[in-house]
């Protein structure tokens, strides 16, 4: 039996705010990033929470953020299913890209 691909949890309202404070517009950011409108809609409103590292990759690059910057991830109590108010500012967000 074929493993399914791994997948990368991602905080669609961050998504987003970046987007906009680039200045993108949803069509705009989805075309750059390789992906369909209605898609990235899905991500920005938490109705799909999920993407593949290579689409994780693309965004990362279309939004402008640091392979190293974890602000595009969701916050490890929504990666479980968990309460996401019981997130602390400051905690750090685990990378899909680091090693180990």
């Amino acid at each position: 039996m074929e493993r399914p691909q791994p997948t990368i949890p991602v905080d669609g309202a961050e998504i987003r705010t970046r987007r906009k404070e680039l200045g993108f517009s949803r069509d705009e950011c989805a075309e750059a990033a390789g992906i369909s409108g209605p898609y990235l809609s899905q991500l920005e409103t938490g109705a799909r929470r999920n993407v593949r590292p290579p689409t994780y990759k693309r965004l990362r690059t279309v939004l402008q953020i640091q392979q190293d910057d974890r602000r595009l991830l969701a916050p490890p109590e929504e990666q479980h299913g968990k309460d996401t108010h019981a997130r602390h500012e400051g905690d750090p967000r685990p990378h899909p890209e680091d090693p180990g």
